[in-house]
């Protein structure tokens, strides 16, 4: 298994929309053990692919507690077929924008149907952090962040974070030495 560099928000490969999956093979079985050690290494309780550079309809999902065994969870092509009325608040942080937190309101139950890596159509109720979790993936895999939920100002201001970041990690490039005559 391999950990994948995570892709970082300003970088706009996060607004693309993913590709759904054609084919479940062994590669897409790797990549999906390649994603979820990724998650744990973050470490984090979901993943979309698109976050580590692949813009395909995936996403892993773990939210067992550290103290329980891990119950990792596959889901390609993930889809939310209905969403409850009733919403509910849960503060949401993303690896692709690390260390910003904030409250999301979302609805508090939502029905997905996905593809699982058994080659096989499954459909799931889920409620709580799962539900939370399961729609902040699946914007992802949309081109949507969980900072778009914030308001103009909020999120103006931690793009604005995130971007003058991202030009001082940058290394300065070279100027072209002088030449000197004499």
């Amino acid at each position: 298994m391999t950990i994948k560099p995570l892709i970082i928000l300003p970088d706009p490969v996060l607004r693309q929309v993913s590709e759904p999956i054609v084919r479940v093979d062994d590669a897409l079985k790797r990549f999906a053990d390649d994603m979820l050690e990724t998650m744990y290494d973050a470490p984090g309780i979901g993943l979309a692919a698109i976050q580590v550079g692949e813009p395909l309809r995936m996403l892993t999902i773990d939210i067992s507690k550290e103290e329980e065994a891990r119950e990792p969870r596959v889901y390609l092509n993930p889809e939310i077929v209905s969403s409850s009325a009733d919403l509910s608040t849960y503060e949401e942080g993303c690896l692709s924008i690390p260390d910003y937190f904030a409250e999301v309101e979302r609805p508090a139950s939502v029905t997905v149907r996905y593809l699982g890596l058994d080659g096989e159509m499954h459909e799931e109720e889920a409620d709580g952090i799962l539900a939370t979790c399961l729609q902040h993936e699946v914007d992802h895999l949309n081109g949507v962040l969980f900072i778009d939920y914030l308001s103009k100002l909020k999120r103006d201001m931690v793009i604005k974070k995130f971007t003058k970041a991202a030009k001082l990690a940058k290394p300065a490039v070279p100027s072209k030495p002088k030449r000197v005559t004499a």
